[in-house]
């Protein structure tokens, strides 16, 4: 049985750190994992995708529409455009943080309000937390994306420590502790 987690976000809120983590621990969980990393305009503000995919026996790393179990989005907009990628069935992660695109900064467009809404109406499993907040609790809101790990972690399963063991591998040593805590809170949402 294969199991595809898309992570979706903007460019620089690092989503390849938390594929490399999800990759760390579900090889540490004895499964084959495949990563692929797609990059859209990242520099720019935009939507940045990576793959993963695990299993006893994984042979492409590519999630094709309707086929993610998980959709792990660092902010709500990205969790609705890639939400046609959701397997029926599937889980958003997501943080409920709203980065506004090009076409709202500059005015052309609005912000559609109540996304996670609309989802939940739709039947889709939404798990949305307010993972700024708590990785500003942790010590700085660059800790996003750990804390979106954590939540997804607890939804995965598995030991919390084998978990927190991949974190340690993947996170420079100077930042340990503050993305340990922002797991722990993520865990914890």
């Amino acid at each position: 049985m294969v199991k595809s987690v898309m992570i979706v976000g903007v460019g620089g809120q690092g989503t390849l750190l938390a594929s490399r983590i999800l990759g760390d621990a579900m090889m540490d969980q004895g499964y084959d994992v495949k990563v692929s990393e797609v990059h859209g305009m990242s520099q720019r503000g935009g939507s940045v995708v990576t793959y993963v995919r695990y299993g006893d026996k994984v042979y492409s790393p590519v999630i094709e529409t309707g086929e993610a179990d998980v959709v792990l989005a660092f902010e709500q907009l990205e969790a609705a455009r890639f939400l046609p990628y959701l397997k029926v069935g599937g889980t958003v992660i997501t943080s409920t943080q709203r980065i506004d695109p090009m076409p709202v900064v500059t005015g052309e467009k609005e912000y559609p309000q109540g996304i996670l809404e609309d989802m939940e109406k739709k039947g889709v499993d939404v798990l949305a937390v307010d993972a700024l907040e708590l990785a500003r609790q942790a010590g700085s809101q660059k800790a996003v994306n750990v804390v979106l790990m954590g939540a997804m972690a607890k939804r995965l399963g598995g030991d919390k420590e084998l978990w927190l063991s991949a974190v340690e591998r993947c996170v420079p040593q100077k930042f340990l502790e503050l993305n340990k805590k922002a797991f722990d809170l993520g865990w914890n949402a």
